[in-house]
C-alpha cells in the first residue's frame, strides 16, 4: 500500500531541504513528537534515529533507518513502531520555479483489513499535519 501527498512551499529547494532534514527542526514540524533521543544520527544512509511519539494517550518508540541520502533531491529511511506494520519512507525535494515541491510517501505491507483502513487513515493525516506544520514553519 502506497499513500502520498505533495506539496509546494516558497523556499528554495536547498533551504526546503537543509530545514526539513535538519533534526533540530524537527520538533517544529513531526506530528506527536516528544523528543530524539539521544546519540540519534541522520544524514547519511546507515544512520539510526530513535525518537519518541505521543499517540493514543502514551508514549511510543520510533526508530528511523536511513537508506538514501542526496541532498537537494531525496531522502528514503525506513521505520518501526509497536503495533504497526514497516514502513518504507520517501521524501521527494524539486523544483517549481523558485519554490521547492515536496512530496511524501509512505509505503507499507497491509497485515489486514485494520491496516487497510485506520493505518492508512493514520498515515494520511499524518502527512497533512506534517504539510500543515513545514507550511507554517517555512513562511516565518
Amino acid at each position: 500500500m502506497r499513500v502520498e501527498a505533495e506539496h509546494r512551499f516558497p523556499v528554495s529547494v536547498r533551504d526546503g531541504f537543509e530545514y526539513i532534514t535538519d533534526q533540530a527542526n524537527w520538533p517544529d514540524y513531526w506530528p506527536n513528537l516528544v523528543r530524539i533521543e539521544p546519540g540519534s544520527r541522520w544524514g547519511k544512509p546507515g544512520d539510526v534515529t530513535r525518537m519518541v511519539l505521543h499517540v493514543l494517550r502514551r508514549d511510543v518508540e520510533m526508530t528511523l533507518t536511513l537508506r538514501r541520502f542526496e541532498p537537494g533531491r531525496l531522502v528514503e529511511y525506513t521505520s518501526t513502531q509497536a503495533g504497526l506494520p514497516d514502513m518504507r519512507h520517501e521524501r521527494h525535494f524539486g523544483a517549481a520555479g523558485a519554490s521547492l515541491l515536496y512530496r511524501i510517501a509512505v509505503e507499507f505491507e497491509p497485515r489486514g483489513l485494520y491496516d487497510r483502513v485506520v493505518v492508512r487513515a493514520a498515515v494520511t493525516r499524518t502527512m497533512k499535519r506534517t504539510i500543515a506544520n513545514l507550511d507554517k514553519a517555512l513562511v516565518r
